[in-house]
């Protein structure tokens, strides 16, 4: 299916926020060693701590690649003491499995209570060559689990004058929403004309139409540049994100010597100008950073804003940093209908992304 059958239904569909209650959380086991280099080992069973915090709350889906890699996943969750009652497995050939950004986004019908799965178009960050498998993923899985799959294009130019349509190539990691029509993304990641350019040649009206048509949204905020170290170049789940229809957090470095100083500070100058799809202002708290992770002379992208909202718990990257404990408190205040764990993620992160990045919420 390429498009909702018409105009009345297009606009009831609509992404749900992460904190909405989920039937699932979906994630794929470790498979490519070069993700993490040199700490591949322990990387499983910081996996098998990740699934045992979620299937408190929520059936777990695992892609695994093949009967060797299910086989290995049971023995690392069985020992973590994971409730297996709530894991389920689907086989399917991935690269890197960062299920995020290649799996589809998922609306909701606000009338019919229906989820559709919304296929946009993965291709390895505008970075790398081995991505075709994870972009398969959804067709793969959709006969098996009834998906309605919609597959996202747009126009070339915008409006519509008797041109071509094209997929839309866009990542999880990139845009956040609150549920009530207004989506946050990055002028860096989607805009830039010259860097890991996702739709060459499309203009700013047009990816915002595609948005606006497949995700329900109808208010757009553009923050400038994401945080340094990251290898998607500018994914706002990094930077910014809700964690309620009317309250986001944003990173804050304090140093004003840190490469991260002046995009923040511009991105908070940004924000005082914002307003939701209601008009309103919305409440905006500052979440502080780690101190600079550095491994192997690369610059980590270490932000406690790659946290997971699943059903019974938020789960905080930590970084075994003196601003972890910050991190927790300020947002165990912000978010108080369910507990906030903190799960380290300095390993992790050798991977150039954590919690938020691996993980993928189906909505119930």
């Amino acid at each position: 299916m390429n498009q909702f059958s018409n105009n009345a239904e297009e606009h009831a569909w609509q992404m749900p926020a992460e904190w909405e209650t989920h039937t699932a959380t979906w994630l794929g086991w470790p498979l490519n060693a070069n993700d993490w280099p040199g700490k591949f080992s322990p990387i499983r069973w910081e996996f098998g701590e990740i699934v045992r915090k979620i299937a408190r709350g929520e059936l777990v889906r695992i892609v695994v690649a093949h009967a060797r890699h299910e086989a290995e996943a049971r023995r690392v969750l069985a020992k973590n003491h994971v409730p297996m009652q709530n894991i389920e497995f689907f086989h399917a050939s991935m690269n890197r499995g960062w299920m995020r950004d290649c799996m589809p986004a998922f609306v909701k019908n606000r009338t019919t209570k229906a989820t559709a799965a919304v296929k946009f178009t993965f291709n390895g960050w505008a970075k790398y060559d081995d991505w075709q498998h994870d972009n398969a993923l959804a067709g793969k899985l959709a006969p098996e689990l009834g998906w309605q799959v919609i597959h996202a294009q747009v126009s070339n130019t915008y409006p519509v004058r008797g041109g071509g349509k094209r997929t839309l190539v866009l990542e999880g990691g990139s845009i956040d929403v609150n549920g009530r029509g207004t989506l946050i993304t990055t002028e860096e990641c989607l805009l830039d004309p010259a860097v890991q350019v996702r739709n060459p040649g499309m203009s700013k009206e047009a990816l915002e139409a595609g948005l606006q048509q497949y995700l329900g949204v109808t208010n757009i905020v553009w923050l400038g540049k994401g945080i340094a170290g990251d290898d998607t170049h500018g994914h706002v789940d990094d930077l910014c994100r809700f964690v309620s229809p009317t309250t986001l957090v944003l990173v804050q470095e304090d140093n004003p010597h840190d490469e991260n100083y002046r995009a923040l500070q511009e991105n908070r100058e940004r924000l005082q100008d914002v307003r939701l799809e209601d008009g309103s202002k919305p409440e905006v708290a500052y979440l502080p950073m780690p101190e600079p992770l550095v491994f192997d002379g690369m610059r980590l992208p270490a932000s406690y804003a790659n946290f997971y909202i699943c059903n019974y718990a938020v789960l905080v990257p930590t970084f075994n940093d003196p601003n972890d404990r910050k991190a927790l408190g300020l947002l165990a205040e912000l978010i108080s209908d369910r507990a906030v764990i903190g799960i380290n993620a300095v390993h992790l992160v050798w991977g150039l992304g954590t919690l938020h990045c691996l993980t993928h919420e189906e909505p119930a």
